[in-house]
Formats: C-alpha cells, structure tokens, sequence
C-alpha cells in the first residue's frame, strides 16, 4: 500500500531555511506526480508545489515562488521541498501527496486537495517573526 512519511519540520525564525522530506513506499514512485500542500488553522489545505513524475516541470504557488524549490530523487523515492526566506505566514502543518496525473484534461496543473489521492500524515514548520 501507498505509503508516504514527511520530515524535517520544525521552528524558525523569519528569513531562516528548512528542507522538507517524504519518503515515499508501496508503489511505482517514478510514475506518480508529487506534490507538497500545506494547511493553517482554520484554513483550507492549499497546493504549495507540485512536480511531474520525471521531475522535469514544476508548479509553484504565487506566494512560494521565488523561495521555495521543490525535487525529487526518483531513485531514493524521496519528495524534497527547500524552503528559504521562511515567513511567519508560511506556519502550517505541510503535507506529501502523489496521485498518478499532473495535469488535468484542460491542461492546468492539478492542485488541489480533491486532485490528490495518496497523503501523508504532515509535519508541522513554524515560523516566529
């Protein structure tokens, strides 16, 4: 069964970096789309970045690009999301999710919470000001 494991939240101050991790098993990890979402308290989850199976293309969100770059190691089976310039209003619990489809039949990116089938259960990154 699919299974996906996030690490390497934790709490920063503002200006400062993290690199977040999911360790992906149970399933052909290089023919799946990736992607990181996160969630704020009494928000509704949101895509954060999204990458195509060959790693190749990328969607960012407005208010991440420019300072968070994600990748994936297909032959670790492992998602990755470099966050730089942390602000306090990136706070939110993060989430690794894989569906096999990037890409809807009108050609946009897929990303939203309802696009992805597969979760992990978060990690939390906190951002103090």
């Amino acid at each position: 069964q699919v299974q996906l494991v996030e690490s390497g939240g934790g709490s920063v101050q503002a200006g400062g970096s993290l690199r977040l991790s999911c360790a992906a098993s149970g399933y052909t990890y290089s023919d799946y789309c990736m992607g990181w979402f996160r969630q704020a308290p009494g928000k509704e989850r949101e895509g954060v970045a999204v990458i195509h199976p060959g790693g190749g293309s990328t969607y960012y969100a407005d208010a991440v690009k420019g300072r968070f770059t994600i990748s994936r190691d297909n032959a670790k089976n492992t998602l990755y999301l470099q966050m730089n310039s942390l602000k306090p209003e990136d706070t939110a619990m993060y989430y690794c999710a894989a569906d096999s489809w990037c890409i809807g039949p009108g050609g946009s990116w897929r990303i939203r919470q309802r696009d992805f089938g597969y979760w992990g259960q978060g990690t939390q990154v906190t951002v103090s000001s």
